[in-house]
């Protein structure tokens, strides 16, 4: 066992996150060595196939010299944790969501910002173009290098009071918001109530009259539940941070560079199946609620939505003013 798999195995077994073949982690035999990729979600989620079409198209590109094995449903431990083994060089990739990782970049949650594009087809323009590169370039320096962007959707409000169709209806309504400065500060520019609450409380919290809504994207209002119990979800997408798809420093300085530019190929060439099997778990979930009985309150027009959070831009402009003039075409 070299000495990657060794400390892989210390770290993972001393988190407790310890799971049957630990001693296959990172091996080198017969010309092919294995890495790791830590996933969060489960085997079928968007995510988790982008991931297993990068393993694909790295073994493809690398004629077989390298196999990636993916760790799907949290087996390598909680996002963060792994995140954290990733930048010792115990797991060699990780996909991680925007608003953790800002903890290990500041610079890249600036994707969080509220209606930072236009439409979705601009903000994928950016995100697989030069600024979209450099973006996934501030990791420099965190033991972290980033590859790719992956679909994360859009997320909306949803409520159990009343349809929503403006910044006016938000107002006096409790909404349930994860443990972000910027996520409160969005909610309350709105004018309703931010209440910041771990996830897995939102359900009984909507039942029980504690908060009013929440907000989210389709896949998650629908596998969550949500929906039983809150039914007026406001199509306004309001925020749309990707995923992104990052190496480990120490597995990455032990590439080859024409492996480098193959890592790199394989990861922006499975953001199409990524996207593709996001939207059809997006598709297949609106359909799901709708039938269930929740109204879409479909918002065509976002421009008094925009207004409303310009207090937002207001205080993190400067912070972010060199990404959100780069990723944004409107005067915000």
């Amino acid at each position: 066992m070299n000495k990657k798999a060794i400390t892989l195995f210390g770290l993972v077994c001393l988190t407790t996150i310890l799971l049957a073949g630990c001693s296959e982690y990172t091996v080198k035999s017969e010309g092919k060595t294995t890495l790791i990729l830590a996933e969060n979600q489960p085997a079928d989620y968007p995510t988790t196939i982008g991931a297993k079409e990068f393993a694909r198209l790295v073994e493809e590109k690398t004629n077989g010299r390298y196999e990636i094995k993916v760790y799907h449903g949290g087996q390598l431990g909680d996002e963060k944790k792994a995140v954290e083994l990733t930048q010792l060089g115990a797991i060699d990739f990780i996909r991680a969501n925007t608003t953790p990782l800002t903890e290990f970049n500041d610079q890249i949650g600036v994707l969080a910002m509220p209606f930072l594009f236009e439409d979705e087809d601009e903000k994928w323009d950016m995100l697989t173009g030069e600024v979209g590169n450099d973006l996934l370039n501030t990791f420099a320096g965190t033991r972290l290098v980033g590859l790719a962007f992956y679909d994360s959707g859009e997320r909306s409000f949803y409520n159990t009071k009343r349809p929503i169709e403006t910044p006016e209806d938000m107002k006096g309504l409790k909404i349930r918001v994860q443990s972000s400065e910027l996520a409160i500060d969005i909610v309350e520019s709105l004018g309703a109530s931010a209440t910041p609450m771990d996830y897995g409380e939102v359900y009984s919290s909507l039942q029980n009259g504690v908060i009013d809504g929440a907000e989210n994207n389709f896949p998650s209002y629908y596998t969550s539940s949500h929906y039983n119990v809150s039914k007026y979800y406001t199509v306004n997408g309001f925020q749309g941070a990707p995923e992104v798809l990052l190496a480990s420093q120490e597995t990455w300085d032990e590439l080859g560079e024409e492996d480098q530019e193959a890592f790199k190929e394989a990861a922006m060439e499975s953001i199409e199946v990524q996207r593709e099997a996001w939207a059809n778990l997006t598709e297949v979930s609106k359909e799901a609620v709708t039938e269930a009985g929740s109204e879409l309150i479909e918002v065509e027009d976002t421009s008094e939505w925009r207004e409303a959070v310009q207090s937002v831009y207001d205080k993190y402009g400067d912070e972010y003013s060199e990404w959100i003039e780069r990723l944004s075409n409107d005067d915000k």
